[in-house]
């Protein structure tokens, strides 16, 4: 597992870049566009969309529109300051398993990806 220090000064400088990438024009059309969780694929309206960081800030992650995606509350509080490798082979709770095999179509019955499972 990578492991990367980070002193509490950068911490706080890049959080606060988030702060004000939040309040861009690129941040604003994104959510307004593309409102739909990166990691559940769930749609959100704009005001559930979730900023997070996809090599988080503790990590060694900037505040840069290369390393911001879109996500919801519920995913970007699992992933916490996990790097997304990590996360997407940890254990996955079945609300969220569904959530995601139903937005990508395989939940449904007689699908053929889903009787391979």
């Amino acid at each position: 597992m990578y492991h990367y220090e980070m002193n509490e000064q950068v911490i706080k400088r890049e959080k606060a870049a988030a702060r004000e990438l939040r309040q861009t024009r690129w941040w604003q059309t994104k959510i307004a566009c593309q409102a739909k969780c990166n990691y559940c694929l769930k749609s959100l309206a704009k005001e559930e969309c979730t900023m997070d960081h996809v090599v988080p800030i503790v990590r060694g992650g900037r505040s840069s529109k290369g390393n911001i995606v879109i996500a919801c509350k519920d995913c970007n509080n699992r992933k916490k300051d996990s790097l997304v490798m990590d996360w997407v082979m940890a254990p996955v709770t079945e609300p969220l398993a569904d959530q995601a095999l139903h937005a990508a179509g395989l939940h449904e019955p007689g699908n053929q990806r889903e009787k391979q499972n």
